[in-house]
């Protein structure tokens, strides 16, 4: 197992060009398809915590659960947690986890904080 966790849909452009970054500097690291393989509760609680950020800077706004779920409304913490739960694609991509610390690699270049 890598020490470094890719947390992308293999079809997003940036998860695409993240891949490509770190093929190019011979980084070793797994991938997670989170739209496959949902994240549960506790590990997006995990990764929120990572970030250093809150769960509401992980949301992805483009998507339609989000105009139906979340826009416009004051949701706490583990209200956005248990949505990200249940609609996978709220989760912002891709998510680059290291050790303790990960980071929400948009632009791509941000995980070279994370090398």
């Amino acid at each position: 197992m890598s020490e470094i966790t890719v947390y992308e849909k293999p079809t997003c452009t940036t998860c695409r060009n993240l891949v490509v970054l770190l093929e190019e500097r011979g980084i070793d690291f797994d991938r997670v398809n989170y739209h496959v393989d949902p994240l549960p509760e506790e590990k997006i609680r995990e990764l929120v915590r990572k970030t250093g950020g809150t769960a509401a800077d992980l949301l992805r706004k483009r998507e339609p659960a989000y105009k139906e779920h979340v826009e416009g409304r004051d949701l706490s913490e583990d209200e956005i947690i248990a949505l990200m739960v249940e609609h996978p694609p709220l989760l912002q991509r891709p998510v680059v986890e290291r050790g303790d610390r990960a980071v929400l690699a948009r632009p791509v270049e941000r995980v070279l904080d994370l090398l």
